[in-house]
């Protein structure tokens, strides 16, 4: 309770030797039961806006930008649920891991362009296939948690050809 008090007033200096990303997984430290809600809240919502935005898509004229909102904020709820159940410092880590990182880096640039070409550029069907795009690198992503599973799906497609 002091160190609260010391960080409120402003006199905490910060001598403890940790750094901010530290500090932030500490004052992160949930119950199970709670991370648990948490996780299955985000996933639930992050789903649920996806479908939602699936269906609003075919409405005429305002369609499109209202999907890929929905759409982009689905995923990255259904991704931030992942860091209730092994905290926000060791999601970030997992993220950038050599086996991730570029999908990664995909799925958040395609989320990014989604919007972009949604709002700014008002072109329906770039934005279409950035939410294609985006899908796709968030499943590369989401089977590179599941051991073998790139590779099965890399066997399976090199089958169908």
């Amino acid at each position: 309770m002091d160190k609260l008090k010391k960080v409120l007033s402003g006199q905490d200096d910060g001598s403890d030797g940790s750094n901010i990303l530290e500090r932030a997984n500490q004052a992160s430290t949930l119950a199970w039961g709670t991370r648990m809600k948490g996780f299955l809240i985000c996933f639930i919502l992050g789903a649920f806006s996806s479908i939602l935005a699936t269906c609003l898509l075919w409405i005429p004229g305002f369609g499109l930008p209202v999907f890929a909102v929905l759409y982009s904020a689905g995923n990255l709820c259904a991704l931030a649920s992942t860091s209730f159940l092994i905290g926000p410092c060791r999601q970030l880590k997992t993220m950038c891991a050599p086996e991730r990182a570029l999908a990664t880096a995909i799925m958040l640039v395609c989320l990014v362009l989604t919007l972009c070409s949604a709002f700014w550029w008002k072109n329906n069907g770039l934005a279409l296939l950035f939410c294609i795009l985006q899908f796709l690198a968030f499943t590369w992503y989401g089977l590179s948690y599941i051991p073998f599973a790139r590779d099965a799906v890399m066997k399976m497609f090199s089958l169908c050809l």
